[in-house]
Parts: C-alpha cells; sequence; structure tokens
C-alpha cells in the first residue's frame, strides 16, 4: 500500500538545488537531488555503511535495503518527499532526506508545513561536516516548499547527531520520548544560525587554502625531460627553495618510449598512478587539451588539489570558457581545488614547507605579508618590488583565471593564519563582492587589508573572469570597500609602499606627524604633503645640513618620547664634507642610528618612516634589516602595549581550533589540522558534528619591537602610506565599537509588506517591477515613518488656485515633467507665493516660457522652512547589494560627483560618518555664519529608508528629492520608489562554492 506523497506525481528535476560544498577538512563534495537513476549508487553507498550507523539509522539492524527501500529513497516528487545526496567521484558520501507530516506524524501535502528528516553519513566520511553541510540545503529546499519546522527522532547513544542539530543554531525544542531523542527544528534563519553557517564557513575555507599551502607531497606534472621549459622551471623552483616535502616529476612520454627515471634528481613517472605514494598537490603543467587526463589521473589517486598553469582557458574566447567550466566540474567531482588555470603559481615560506611552486625564479624572504593576484606579470612586479624594499612574504598567490580558488578563500585563510599580519591583493575583478565585502571587514578588523583594483575603467570584466556586472562607479565602489575597512589604493606602487609600512610599523593612533631632518625644503615639502593626505603635522625640525648620525638618532629618541606626536617622518639628504666626501658610511651609519633610536623607545607605539634623496645606501641597509628581523606572531593584527594603539580587538591567533604553529621560526603558518576522530552515527540517525563555531580564536602574542624602518624616495610616497595608516587606524578603533541600527516603534513593517506584495501580486503587474505613483510611495515611506509633503496636481490656473486652497498660502508651483525635475536652474520653480493674483501671475509665466501646462505637468505644494537641499537615495546593484546614497541637491554636486555611499543595513555611526564625508558637508554645519541644520532628523531619514530597504529587498530603488534640512526638522519634498521581485542574494543562502 503506497502511502499519500508515494502517489503524488513528480515534478521537474530542480537543478537549482545542485552545489558544490568545501567540507571542514577543506575537500569538496557534490550535494544534488536523489533520483530514480541513482538505484545503484544507493546501493552500493548503503553496502559502506557500518552495521552500527543502520542501526543509528533505522533503530534496528538493517543489513540490506529491500527493492521496495530503493524504490522510495530514489523516487521523490520535490515537493512533498525530498532527498539529496552528497556525492565525491560520483559516488554517495552521504544521504538526507524530508518527508512533509501532518500534525499527527502521517504523510502529508501543504498546507502542512512540518517534515520529518533524516541522515546517513558513510564512516570514512564521518568527522568531514559532511551532515551539517546537508542540513544548510535541506533546510533551504524544505523553506523553498513552505515548510517551516523538521521534526527528527535520534537515539540517545548517537552523540554526534544530536550535536549537528543542536549546533545548526536554529530555533529549537528537544523531549524524549519512547527510547529516543525527539527534536523540533524551526527553519527560520536566526543570527545564531547565520553565525554558525559563516564560522563554518570560515574553517572549511580556510582549511582548503591550507591543504593548498601546506602539501606534504608534490607532483610536477608536464616536466620536460630536458632542462627548459614551464613544468621543470616549477621542478627547479620547488627544489631551489628547499621545499621539505617530497617531490615527483610525471611525464607522459616515460610511458610510451622510456626514458630517464629522474630529473634534476627527482624520481620520474609516466602518471600520478605510476608514483605509487600518496600525493597531495599537483602542478599542472601540459598543453590544455591533455588537461582532462591529468585532472583523471590526479582525482583517481587521492591528490588534494591543483595548481594549473596551463593557459587556453576562459581567457582564450568561448571555447576556452566551456573547457574551463569542464575543468572545475571535473576536479570538483574528485573533491579537489584548483587555482589557475592560466595561474603563475603558489609559495609558501614557511620554515617547514619552503614550498615554492611558481614560477618565480627566486622565492621571496620568509615574512609577515599574505599576497594574492590575479595576475602573473603583476605578481612578478610585486615579489620584485618587495624583495627590493626588503619585506618578506607568508605566503604569494597568483591565480590567473580564478576558476575556482579565489581572493575571498585566501581572505579566510590569512583572516587567522598566525603567520600573516597584512593581507595585499591585486584584483582585476570581484566574483563575489558580499561575500569579499563581509571577509574583508571581518579580517579588516583585526590586520590591515590593502587593495588595488585593476581594470577599473574599462567596462568589462578581465577575459577569463565571470563577475556580475556593477552599475555604480568606481569611486562608490572605493568608498564601500573602505566602509569595510579595506585600506584601498590606486597602484602597485602604493599597495608596497603601505604593505611595507604596516608590516613593519605599529598603527598611529592618530593624526599628528612630527617631522625632523637634515633639509628645510624637504621638511616643507613633507609638510605640505601632510596637510593634503589629511594629517595634522608639527612645525618641522630642521637638524641642519651639519647633522650627523647621532643627532638624528637624538631627535628620533624625542619625537618618540613626545606625547604630542603620533609618527614620525625622518627627512634625510646626503652630507657632503668639506672634501666632498660624504660622512655617513654611504647611509649605513645612519640606518644603524634610526634603528638604534626605535629600539631604545620603551614603548613603540609611533610608527616612524624615512624619506631619503639619493640616498641609496639608506635605503638599502633598512632593507636588509626588514628581511631578516626576527618577529613574533601577530605583529600588526593585535593589541598590546607596546605596539598597538588601545582598544584595538585582537587577531585570531595559534589559540584558533584546529591551527597551530610552528614553533621556533618567525614565519610560522597554520600547522595541518589533527584529522577528527571519525566514529558510529549517521542520521536522525548518525552524522558529524561540527560545533557551534562560536570558540574564541585566541589572541595573538605580543610582537617585539620593531627593528626596521620603511623608506621612501619622495615625501608624497611616504606621507600617503602614513595617511592610509591612520585612517585604517581610525577604522578600527571604530571598528571596535561598531554601531547600531536602530529600533523604531513607529515603523509598520508589516504594512509595508502587504502593500508591497499588493502591488506586485496584483493582475497585470509587470515581473520586471513598477514604479509607485505618489500616493502609494507616500503610503509606504509612511509606514516607516518618513512624512513626503502632499503635492497637488494644476494642470490649469484654477486647479493651481484650489489647490493653493487645500494646502493654504503661501505655497510653491513646480514643474514635473521629466527634463525640468529636480532642475530648479532651469527656472521651473516659484516660490513663496503668497497670495492667488502671485500664483495666477507665475503659472502663467511657467506656461509662456517653459511651454503647455501637459508639457510641464505643474503641481502645488506648501511652502517649508528654509534649509539645505538634500538628496537621499537608495538601490540595489546586482554586484554589491543595498546602497545608501547621500549629497547635497543641485548640479554643482552632481558635476563634482560630490555623493557618499554606505552599504546597507547602515548602522546610525554608518550616517553619521555619511553625511559629514561629502566635500559640501560645512554647509551643513554653519558654514561662513549661516544657521546649522538639523542633522540628527537627516540622520534619522537615512537610517529609516536604509531599515526599509533592507526589511524588503523588493523595494529596489528610493529617491526621496528634495529634503530640504532646515534649523529645525526637515521636509521630503518628493519621492520616487520602484518596487520589483528581489534580485537572487548569493551571500545568505547555504554555503555553496560558485556554480559552473
Amino acid at each position: 500500500m503506497q502511502s499519500a506523497s508515494d502517489q503524488l506525481p513528480e515534478h521537474d528535476y530542480p537543478d537549482h538545488w545542485e552545489a558544490d560544498v568545501v567540507l571542514r577538512d577543506g575537500g569538496t563534495a557534490r550535494i544534488r537531488p536523489i533520483t530514480a537513476d541513482d538505484a545503484d549508487r544507493l546501493v552500493s553507498f548503503y553496502e559502506q555503511v557500518s552495521d552500527e550507523s543502520k542501526y543509528y539509522r533505522f533503530f534496528a539492524p538493517y543489513p540490506r535495503l529491500s527493492a521496495k527501500d530503493v524504490h522510495r529513497f530514489t523516487h521523490h516528487d520535490f515537493v512533498d518527499r525530498v532527498g539529496l545526496a552528497a556525492t565525491v567521484g560520483g559516488e554517495f558520501i552521504a544521504t538526507v532526506r524530508y518527508d512533509r507530516i501532518n500534525d499527527r506524524g502521517l504523510p502529508a501535502s501543504a498546507p502542512a508545513d512540518e517534515a520529518e528528516v533524516a541522515f546517513l553519513v558513510q564512516d570514512a566520511h564521518q568527522g568531514r561536516g559532511v551532515a551539517s553541510a546537508l542540513l544548510e540545503h535541506i533546510a533551504a529546499v524544505a523553506r523553498e516548499r513552505d515548510i517551516r519546522r523538521f521534526a527528527a527522532e535520534v537515539l540517545p547513544a548517537n552523540n554526534k547527531m544530536i550535536k549537528v542539530f543542536t549546533d545548526a543554531g536554529y530555533t529549537q525544542k528537544r523531549s524524549f520520548e519512547d527510547g529516543a531523542v525527539r527534536l523540533h527544528l524551526d527553519l527560520e534563519p536566526t543570527d545564531r544560525s547565520l553565525a554558525v553557517q559563516r564560522a563554518r564557513e570560515q574553517r572549511a575555507e580556510a582549511r582548503s587554502v591550507q591543504r593548498l599551502l601546506t602539501p606534504r607531497s608534490v607532483a610536477v606534472v608536464g616536466a620536460g625531460r630536458a632542462p627548459g621549459g614551464v613544468g621543470r622551471t616549477v621542478l627547479r623552483n620547488l627544489l631551489g627553495a628547499g621545499y621539505t616535502g617530497r617531490v615527483y616529476a610525471v611525464n607522459a612520454a616515460l610511458a610510451r618510449d622510456g626514458g630517464p627515471v629522474a630529473f634534476d634528481g627527482v624520481p620520474a613517472h609516466p602518471s600520478v598512478a605510476a608514483i605509487g605514494e600518496p600525493v597531495d598537490l599537483a602542478i599542472v603543467a601540459v598543453p590544455a587539451e591533455r588537461v582532462p587526463e591529468v585532472v583523471a589521473d590526479c582525482g583517481e589517486h587521492g591528490v588534494q588539489g591543483l595548481v594549473v598553469l596551463s593557459a587556453g582557458y576562459a581567457e582564450s574566447g568561448a571555447d576556452g570558457r566551456e573547457r574551463q567550466r569542464q575543468l572545475v566540474r571535473q576536479a570538483r567531482s574528485y573533491g579537489m581545488r584548483i587555482i589557475g588555470p592560466n595561474a603563475f603559481g603558489i609559495i609558501n615560506t614557511a620554515a617547514d614547507v619552503r614550498l615554492n611552486a611558481s614560477l618565480a625564479p627566486q622565492t621571496p624572504a620568509a615574512g609577515r605579508i599574505g599576497l594574492f593576484t590575479q595576475s602573473g606579470a603583476i605578481g612578478i612586479a610585486l615579489l620584485a618590488g618587495l624583495h627590493r624594499r626588503g619585506a618578506g612574504l607568508s605566503s604569494f598567490i597568483s591565480a590567473g583565471n580564478r576558476a575556482d580558488v579565489s581572493g575571498n578563500d585566501f581572505l579566510q585563510h590569512w583572516y587567522d593564519d598566525p603567520g600573516t599580519d597584512v593581507v595585499l591583493l591585486y584584483l582585476e575583478s570581484i566574483g563575489n563582492p558580499r561575500k569579499f565585502t563581509r571577509l574583508a571587514r571581518r579580517t579588516a578588523a583585526v590586520k590591515p587589508v590593502v587593495v588595488v583594483k585593476g581594470a577599473r575603467h574599462s567596462g568589462s570584466a578581465p577575459p577569463g573572469h565571470r563577475v556580475p556586472v556593477t552599475r555604480i562607479p568606481h569611486a562608490t565602489v572605493s568608498a564601500l570597500l573602505r566602509q569595510a575597512g579595506v585600506i584601498r589604493v590606486d597602484t602597485v606602487t602604493e599597495l608596497v609602499d603601505a604593505g611595507v609600512l604596516l608590516a613593519a610599523q605599529p598603527l598611529p593612533a592618530g593624526p599628528r606627524v612630527a617631522i625632523l631632518g637634515n633639509s628645510e625644503s624637504l621638511g616643507l615639502l613633507t609638510y605640505d604633503a601632510c596637510l593634503t593626505e589629511g594629517l595634522r603635522p608639527l612645525r618641522p625640525l630642521d637638524l641642519t645640513t651639519a647633522a650627523e648620525p647621532a643627532d638624528f638618532r637624538d631627535a628620533l629618541v624625542a619625537a618618540l618620547a613626545d606625547e604630542t606626536s603620533d609618527a614620525v617622518v625622518v627627512n634625510a639628504i646626503p652630507w657632503v664634507g668639506e672634501n666632498g666626501a660624504t660622512e655617513f658610511g654611504d647611509g649605513e651609519v645612519l640606518a644603524a642610528s634610526l634603528r638604534e633610536a626605535v629600539a631604545s623607545a620603551q614603548a613603540p607605539t609611533k610608527p616612524v618612516v624615512v624619506v631619503h634623496v639619493e640616498m641609496g645606501g639608506l635605503a638599502e641597509a633598512l632593507a636588509v634589516a626588514t628581511s631578516t628581523r626576527p618577529t613574533a606572531p601577530g605583529r600588526g593584527a593585535a593589541t598590546t602595549t607596546g605596539s598597538r594603539p588601545t582598544g584595538l580587538p585582537a587577531a585570531p591567533g595559534t589559540g584558533t581550533a584546529g591551527t597551530g604553529t610552528v614553533p621556533g621560526t618567525a614565519s610560522a603558518v597554520p600547522a595541518p589540522a589533527p584529522a577528527s576522530a571519525s566514529g558510529a552515527g549517521a542520521g536522525a540517525v548518525a552524522g558529524d558534528g561540527d560545533g557551534d563555531g562560536d570558540a574564541d580564536p585566541g589572541s595573538a602574542p605580543a610582537p617585539v619591537p620593531p627593528a626596521t624602518i620603511p623608506s621612501y624616495p619622495a615625501a608624497e610616497r611616504a606621507v600617503r602610506a602614513l595617511a592610509e595608516a591612520v585612517r585604517y587606524g581610525q577604522w578600527r578603533r571604530q571598528a571596535a565599537e561598531p554601531g547600531r541600527v536602530p529600533e523604531y516603534e513607529d515603523i509598520d513593517e508589516a504594512g509595508a509588506a502587504a502593500l508591497i506584495e499588493r502591488v506586485l501580486g496584483g493582475d497585470g503587474a509587470d515581473p520586471r517591477g513598477v514604479t509607485l505613483d505618489t500616493a502609494q510611495a507616500g503610503e509606504l515611506l509612511a509606514r516607516y515613518g518618513i512624512a513626503v509633503l502632499p503635492t497637488l496636481p494644476a494642470p490649469t490656473p484654477d486647479a493651481a488656485v484650489a489647490a493653493a486652497g487645500r494646502l493654504g498660502y503661501p505655497v510653491a508651483l513646480k514643474t514635473t515633467a521629466p527634463h525640468l525635475r529636480h532642475r530648479p536652474d532651469l527656472g521651473g520653480v516659484r516660490l513663496d507665493l503668497a497670495s492667488e493674483e502671485q500664483l495666477r501671475t507665475a503659472y502663467a509665466e511657467l506656461t509662456e516660457v517653459l511651454g503647455k501646462p501637459e508639457e510641464l505637468l505643474p503641481v502645488v505644494q506648501t511652502m517649508v522652512p528654509r534649509g539645505v537641499d538634500t538628496v537621499v537615495r537608495s538601490a540595489i546593484d546586482p554586484a554589491v547589494g543595498a546602497v545608501l546614497s547621500f549629497g547635497l541637491a543641485g548640479a554643482a554636486s552632481e558635476l563634482l560627483g560630490d555623493t557618499a555611499h554606505r552599504l546597507v543595513p547602515a548602522t546610525d555611526r554608518d550616517v553619521a560618518d555619511l553625511v559629514r564625508s561629502l566635500r559640501t558637508a560645512p554647509l551643513l554645519f554653519g558654514w561662513r555664519g549661516s544657521a546649522p541644520v538639523d542633522t540628527p532628523a537627516l540622520e534619522e531619514v537615512l537610517l529609516r529608508v536604509s531599515r526599509l530597504v533592507d526589511d524588503h529587498p523588493e523595494v529596489v530603488a528610493v529617491s526621496l528629492e528634495p529634503v530640504v534640512v532646515a534649523a529645525r526638522g526637515l521636509s521630503v519634498l518628493g519621492a520616487t520608489v520602484r518596487l520589483a521581485p528581489p534580485p537572487p542574494r548569493t551571500d545568505l543562502g547555504p554555503r555553496s562554492l560558485p556554480s559552473y
């Protein structure tokens, strides 16, 4: 006898439920719906599950599945009964299913909103976070099918599965019935469930990067028999760096015609399979047409990751794009992650790894900077520039087309990597801007993130990069990144300038800059540069050209002890003696004196930078110290006495679960996480607990005093880097006490939702969206406490007089034609009309000069108190999400682009900064003796608009123009609101990798 749900017709296969996910150990799996074609896979999967796990699943011995079981577990209607499988290499490693039930626990259909859920995880894959990932995805499916609650029965001994449910963060109830634990989960996402999901995402993606950077063995596939070529170059670089793991060379030609068994002393094999030992990482350097067979060879023999140097993919056109899609799908099917294709390679300088799997001929010195680039050429330039400045790296990645592993993944890794203090990124595109902003904000709260973005003005993504197209200007994107704490620079030179300062010096506590040196002119240039960058320079101290290194030392010691400054700029020019010879020992003596001064400070909380003119020896002497200084983990990332201003949050460090540091090294990186213990437990059933993601990441060790001072050949470059550090330090202090999103009791969220549903769900509604009429816009805004001043149409002079009579004099007469709207400079507005006579005269003037009433669409509005005209807008951009914008009204502001932006939801601190960030902001605060306006009222309107757009994603655009801000209160004179079906959100669903 079939149940009610067995008799339901099947629906179309929901391919949008398919997803690739990163598991807790860094490997990947594919989640997809189970179909009738999976019968053999299901049987094979079940045969590999232990008897204990089967017992936990069915509450009784269940050695094999019957034909009826197989049919039931592979036939779903994708509505009331759904099954998902996690697969690796095309085979099942775990399953989950739900069956919709009624309040008596019997099979049911909608409107029943509860379902029973059950899991089964293969024993070999327990402890990898598979069940937790499946729970996220099956919960998203259930919500899509209007299921609001899950019920599950678990044996009390099945602690792992109970933990999967309890750690998920959903609201839940527990009871004990008939010898089983009965769990009920409310599937509405909560702040806690989202936090747990993101913590798990961070651990998994960080671990996937860690596996790429710390392989125990590497195979170079495509190493030629003769020296030269890409493969042999990488092999030579691996050996030259002193890689501590095992290295193998792979050349398919050896299988056909034999040949040497070793290249450069490295064992050579015809395939990865022929190696006969585990290989963690494969460097692929073969023609693109041969890559699929290499991927299959690697996948079938347990390789964990690939660095694909081969070109001929998306950068080469449509055929290459399809080849790239197939590459990613194939690699993910085996649970492997990819750097590339068209990559330059990766480097890890940790003493216990020393990996140079790249085309860079020289391994950079070990240091505290993590560097990511999307361009091999820029990567070469940055490596050379950092090396020349003596800055060491913790790791380097040049990702090429970044078809899989991206900058987001490395941000996840560097966030709690104790070996990295500063993150430098060269990006040509951002594949998931919302996620990037979120990760950058979190990382920037504990260590600097410096970004330079190429391809800013090309209007399209670089070849090979799949990215959403943004409609907002580049300047807006930059402003939003700065809001997230990202240090945004324009050139790779500025990237290096900022990086070497942040890696070597503490953050400044404020903008006050002491200037000293032996050149009055250079001091004045530095002074001017500080003012240009918004810093507060003190009067330069001129040591005169007769100053010797000891004078520099004494002056610097005094400046560091002086509480009136937050940073010090030292200027130096060559001092030439009477015999024409320099007295500084080509800079080495001066460098030693400056380092002595810094080292003598008991609490070196001030950054020091050097500006030198034609003193290459000084720069070289300072650079040597940079690459050799001993540095404790945590430099530049934690707040500790003597290294950072107080009040900054500590960076995640060695206390993070699953990570460790290599003792006794200055460039520690996370050691491989210990393998999770596997055990029985597979479903409501048995599974694998992940923990709740709330573990304290720990604090970094106290840093040692900086032993080096970054140097610059121009005052402007030094001051610009210093200014970025000042702004970042200020952001860090503010981020330690973030603002809040106020709650307003008069907001009617339900009423607004009903109005939106009525408009978008009505007969004849345009699926592309609709612009609300004046009455609807006013009603929606009123639900959020935003009052729009009434406006009455005036198609004739008599209608204008009647409208004025209803509103009361004085009134304003305005045209609303699109070409004249919000353009008072064109003469389409008449103000302070105090009588019928004045109104009729103004009406006649408008229609005589500008056109007929039916062309002008005139309206009448009551007068409001004088003030400053402003504009408040919000819009949803496909690349960055909802953006709140503010500016002053008028052609001048538009022409100068003087508009500020913040991401939604905006906090009270965000909107306060938003209002004050305009160049024309002084007009709001009493410029030239005018009365200051009511900025608290203005900030409240901004917060209310932010809440409206955040609460209702269907509100895709809001424009309040003008908003007249008076000395007391404000008036919204015009409003436009556009509704549309909400755009898809890629940052709120269950964890998944970008689809291909």
